[in-house]
């Protein structure tokens, strides 16, 4: 059985770290998308424009096989990649952390500076409610309304809950299911003769 479960934050937070007279402010965001990504940085830019850094990192996609980490102008390797590896530890995706850094005048060094920058991540993440959500698939289904009756028994034993519906003549719905289930329903519904199943 493949793994069809990840975890994301339900809701943006926020953490602190403050190490040697400069201040780092961590935001985090649930995110799906590189352009919800882009207009968060935009806006904490403008937000706090008067800050030195805006370190970041992000993971997206339930393989997590999207993801970035940006030092913006720190030594390499000291703001985005503790950022993300504060993501892969909580096993968090489609989320966004930026940690905004005002400097106090005393450099902290690259391990310092890494250090800070995880540790404001790690305070944001554990500021979040972690969520639990599972992989699904979409199916539309076609079928004549004679056959109503018999899909939506196979509906109510999966325990779904019908999307997208249209019961004229010819019927039209959508579910969703999760993905450890899908070919399981898939081949049921398609033994129900005269009724129409795709992938949407």
């Amino acid at each position: 059985m493949f793994d069809d479960i990840y975890h994301t934050i339900k809701a943006p937070s926020e953490g602190l770290y403050k190490e040697k007279g400069s201040k780092f402010l961590a935001f985090a965001y649930p995110v799906c998308t590189l352009e919800e990504v882009k207009a968060h940085l935009e806006r904490l830019r403008k937000d706090y424009f008067d800050a030195r850094h805006h370190c970041y990192a992000y993971i997206l996609g339930a393989n997590k096989d999207a993801w970035r980490a940006n030092d913006d102008g720190e030594p390499s390797g000291t703001g985005g990649r503790p950022i993300h590896g504060q993501l892969l530890s909580a096993d968090l995706t489609d989320t966004l952390i930026v940690v905004v850094r005002y400097f106090g005048g005393i450099l902290l060094g690259a391990s310092g500076l890494a250090n800070a920058y995880k540790t404001a991540a790690r305070d944001a993440i554990e500021h979040a409610e972690i969520i639990e959500k599972t992989i699904n698939i979409r199916y539309r289904l076609q079928f004549e309304y004679a056959l109503m009756n018999d899909v939506m028994r196979v509906i109510k034993e999966y325990g779904l809950t019908p999307l997208n519906q249209d019961f004229n003549l010819d019927c039209r719905l959508e579910i969703e299911v999760r993905q450890s289930q899908s070919v399981r329903l898939y081949d049921t519904i398609a033994k129900l003769r005269g009724v129409k199943i795709e992938t949407v």
